[in-house]
């Protein structure tokens, strides 16, 4: 999905950040476990062990574990981020089986690599999502 492709005056920007993710390798993903998996810890760490299993969590013990538990986006939405650089970013809102109201956002900057993953709110970057320039290059904020 394009967000204000039409009116942008340089919608090259927008297809080239599509052709560098239809590009990307497995790589760029294997890159966001560490964060990815940080994530599901901060969730999990809210539940003592009943809640746990009551909720459906699954006991994850090593990063890579999270693909298991992860369904990706169908829908990749292609903006233009309207704070900071203003560079072209691919979202992907992805459900996970640890967070079900918020799910799973990974996000790619200029479609060339993971800048951003957590829970889905809409921010293309932490630090538009904690409206502070120190957050510019954190994948993942902690809870």
């Amino acid at each position: 999905m394009l967000e204000n492709y039409e009116k942008d005056k340089a919608q090259e920007e927008f297809q080239e950040a599509i052709a560098n993710f239809l590009k990307l390798s497995p790589v760029a993903l294997k890159a966001a476990e560490e964060p990815i998996f940080r994530y599901y810890q901060d969730v999990a760490e809210d539940y003592d062990d009943e809640d746990f299993e009551e909720a459906g969590i699954p006991p994850l013990t090593e990063a890579s574990e999270v693909w298991e538990h992860i369904q990706l986006a169908e829908v990749i939405h292609v903006s233009r981020r309207p704070y900071g650089d203003k560079k072209i970013y691919l979202s992907l809102s992805c459900g996970c089986d640890w967070e079900e109201e918020h799910g799973l956002m990974i996000v790619f900057k200029q479609g060339l690599f993971v800048n951003k993953v957590g829970g889905y709110d809409g921010h293309l970057t932490n630090s538009d999502a904690y409206g502070s320039s120190r957050f510019e290059d954190v994948v993942y904020r902690e809870l």
